[in-house]
């Protein structure tokens, strides 16, 4: 029976429940939903990226990667991401962001995605993703 491991890289806080930023089992890593925090700092609350969906993306993106890489997997694994922003009014904006990020990315395919409009994150946060990758 494979070993189900939880991922929580330097750069993220202890999770403020009882959950894991991201779980490896066998060959699947599934990144519980993500949000645009900078790099955790011991002693400091987490702070969000400025205050634009651009900042808040880009450093979700580079949340989600963290785990990806803690998990020994990269964007090229990633089989499915979910999208959820809290203003159907970003859509448009969070559309480009995350073309022009993957793109930059040199993927051989780009990961499905499903953008799902939320309105309960916490305050200041506008985006939230998550992601299930597939290691060969």
């Amino acid at each position: 029976m494979t070993e189900k491991i939880a991922l929580t890289p330097s750069t993220h806080t202890t999770p403020p429940a009882k959950f894991s930023h991201g779980v490896k089992k066998g060959n699947i890593l599934q990144v519980a939903g993500q949000v645009g925090f900078l790099p955790a700092v011991a002693g400091q609350a987490p702070t969000p990226a400025g205050p634009t969906l651009r900042e808040q993306t880009l450093q979700t993106f580079a949340n989600v990667k963290a785990i990806l890489e803690e998990g020994g997997a990269s964007w090229d694994d990633v089989m499915m991401m979910r999208v959820y922003l809290t203003d159907v009014d970003h859509f448009a904006e969070m559309n480009e962001i995350y073309n022009a990020y993957f793109a930059e990315q040199n993927l051989k395919e780009a990961p499905s995605a499903r953008t799902t409009v939320y309105v309960g994150l916490p305050k200041g946060l506008l985006i939230e993703i998550d992601a299930l990758a597939v290691l060969s």
